[in-house]
Formats: structure tokens, sequence, C-alpha cells
């Protein structure tokens, strides 16, 4: 199969975040199929360019045998009018500049949210050359900006709205990896249409390697530094336990938040966390085999009624060390594990006492914990698994087209 995929915000290896496609094409591209990845190099959370165009509209290259295609974006800070221009742009280019390519024809195309607008492209381009269209919704738009506070009669909104109703009837099937996606999306298309293909891990890139004992016990947490990380709680921690000479925390990425962090650390003059920057991909396992606790947080909010599928987690669940998972989503891949710790979100007493808890148990005992998370995700989460589903799925409808 010659698979298109479309992803305003797809990422390789060496930028930091998530790299969900990245991760299916190289898999997909070791079992014989041709994958194409069409994208913005406009950092989502970085707020930078990761590439030089010079006076290009785009550039093409091959990253471990995947296709990608770059589209120069404009810049812009924050979720303001500038990031509507962003993704109107990718949407414009990509219309305007992939059809002169001169691309092999594709065989399908998967358009991918956050925002709409790059499915919408993906769409009319499976239109153009007559193939099936495979819609994915790793975000629900508009729904996760009303959850937001966003008012449900704001213009933005409404358009938002009826786009979403239609893509989802032109597409041939309907991916999320939101396990309980289907509550919201079921008000408009049948079962039959939707499927779960969650996120990942490529286990290739953390190896488990059993913690040893040393004289220092890392608490560490890493990637997007926003409001719904509710990061001060951690900062909160490490004021209480900042007589623990041996204990020390790690917050290593990006975001709004970062800063404010940053200066409540310096205000409550503290010396056992440290606010570090953001690492690519391939160099965060080193971070999680380092520390003994890895900490996922997210506030309780309505957004995640449809349930979580963070590549951060896997990748804490794949590096086997002892997670405390601290959020009230519909799904806890830390239980279904039936290991690692889970608390209720913002409760700062309730995570001092599991920080210790852990911290008073025997290394063999943490490892042991580990060890049974790492077997879980192997299982259950990584990408050859991931990919046998999707790749059924492509092929089927391949099928079905031509019957």
């Amino acid at each position: 199969m010659n698979i298109w995929i479309f992803n305003h915000h797809a990422l390789t290896p060496d930028m930091s975040g998530g790299t969900r496609h990245y991760d299916f094409a190289k898999v997909l591209v070791q079992r014989g199929h041709t994958v194409t990845i069409i994208a913005s190099s406009f950092h989502y959370s970085k707020y930078k360019e990761m590439k030089e165009y010079h006076n290009n509209e785009y550039i093409q290259e091959t990253v471990d045998g995947v296709n990608f295609i770059w589209i120069k974006t404009p810049p812009y800070f924050g979720n303001g009018i500038s990031r509507v221009k962003n993704m109107l742009s990718y949407t414009y280019k990509v219309l305007k500049i992939i059809p002169k390519l001169q691309l092999k024809d594709p065989d399908i195309i998967i358009g991918s949210s956050v925002h709409l607008f790059a499915v919408y492209a993906a769409y009319r381009l499976s239109q153009k050359y007559r193939i099936p269209f495979i819609m994915e919704v790793r975000d629900i738009w508009p729904q996760t900006l009303i959850d937001m506070g966003v008012s449900k009669w704001h213009p933005f909104i409404i358009l938002l709205a009826w786009l979403e109703k239609y893509l989802y009837n032109k597409a041939d099937k309907i991916i999320s990896n939101l396990p309980y996606a289907f509550n919201h999306i079921g008000k408009f298309v049948s079962e039959d249409k939707f499927i779960w293909i969650s996120n990942g891990v490529d286990l290739d890139n953390i190896n488990y390697i059993e913690k040893i004992e040393t004289d220092k016990f890392t608490i560490s947490y890493t990637g997007a530094i926003g409001v719904a990380n509710n990061l001060t709680l951690l900062v909160d921690v490490a004021e209480k336990l900042k007589e623990k000479k041996d204990i020390c925390f790690r917050i290593v990425g990006d975001g709004a938040e970062k800063l404010k962090l940053k200066e409540l650390v310096k205000l409550k003059k503290l010396k056992n966390i440290s606010i570090e920057d953001p690492v690519a991909k391939n160099e965060v396992s080193n971070i999680l085999q380092s520390s003994d606790i890895l900490y996922f947080n997210l506030k309780d909010s309505p957004v995640f009624n449809f349930g979580i599928s963070s590549n951060k987690l896997f990748d804490y669940m794949a590096a086997g060390r002892v997670i405390i998972f601290s959020t009230k989503a519909k799904n806890n891949p830390i239980k279904d594990a039936d290991a690692g710790y889970t608390i209720e979100p913002d409760n700062l007493k309730q995570l001092e006492q599991t920080i210790l808890d852990i911290y008073s148990l025997q290394q063999s005992d943490r490892n042991k914990i580990g060890k049974k998370i790492r077997k879980y995700v192997e299982k259950n989460y990584s990408m050859p698994v991931l990919t046998d589903t999707l790749e059924k799925l492509l092929e089927d409808e391949m099928r079905r087209e031509h019957d």
C-alpha cells in the first residue's frame, strides 16, 4: 500500500513530543508499505520552527524509510487568532502544493486531527484520487474546546461543529486513540465505522534496565508543562520533603507554565528540584531509566471523559519504573496492569504519602512493580501490536474499495 498521512503536528524522534505517526509508519515501511507523512515543522509547544526552508514553501526528506513533506506555516504563540491562521495556512498549502509534486498516487489517505481543517484537506485529496479516506480523531474538537470554557455559540465553534459532523459522515472509517471517543462520535455515525487504536511505545527506543539503588532517590516528570499538568503540586511536595536530602525531583519539558514554576522554585529556595529543558524523544529513555518514580498527573477535567492515550505514560511504562498515576481519566492503564500507584489528582497529602511509601520499599520490590508494568505495555501497547490493527483496517478498506 501507498499510504498518505496528514497530521499538521507530526514529529520525528529528534524533536520533543509525540511520534505516533512516525512510529506507525516505521513499522509499516518495514512490512513493505510506502508511507508519506505531510506535516508542518513549526512546533506546537515550543512555538519555534524546527526546519530551515530558506525561500521554499516545503521540504521533502526521508527518515528511517518514512517520507516526510514539511509544509512551511506562519509562526504563532498560544491559542489566539495567529494559531488559527497557522492551521488554515497548512490546509491551504497542502491542497495547493501536494497535487503538484508528481508523487506516486496514494492508495489510501489518513487525515488526523487535532484541528479539523487538516482532516478536511485529507478528505479533499482522497476525493481527487478517488481512494478511501480514514479520519483519525486524537482530540475531540470542538467538544474539547467547549469543555475548556469556550462558548458553544462562538462562531469558530459553530464552524468546527459543522465541519466535524461533515467529516464523520464522509469518512470511510474513523480511528481514535481515545478509548471512549465513541461516546461522542456515536452521536453521528454507527459503531461499525469506529475503531480504537491507542497510542503506544517503540520499545526499541526504551530498553528495560533493572534499576540499581543509588544515593539519590529521583522522582521525574517529562513532557508538557501546561495548566492541565498542574506541576505546581510537584513543587509543593518537593518543599514538603526538602529535609530528606536523598530525595530529588526533576521536571523536564516545555510549556506555558514553565517560567511560573521556575519562579516558584526560586521563591521557595528549593534545592531538591530541577526544571530542565526538553530533550529529543530518543533521549528521554536516559531520564526515565535513571528515575525511581515516574509521575503522571492531569487535573480533574471534563476533557478527559473520553479517556487518555498519553505517549508519555506508555514511555513511562516501557521504562519499567514505579509510576504514580494521578488523574480521574476514564481509563487507567496503570490499574489495568495491576501495578504502580493510582491516587487522586491535586491531592498534595496523598502524593507525599505515596512517595514516602514507595521510598520505603526495598529496591527489589520496586523492580518487581516495574517489570510487571513493562510486561503489560509490551503485550498491549507496543507499536508492532498496535500496527497490526491499523494495517488490517487499511487493508480491509482497500479490499472493500476494489470489491
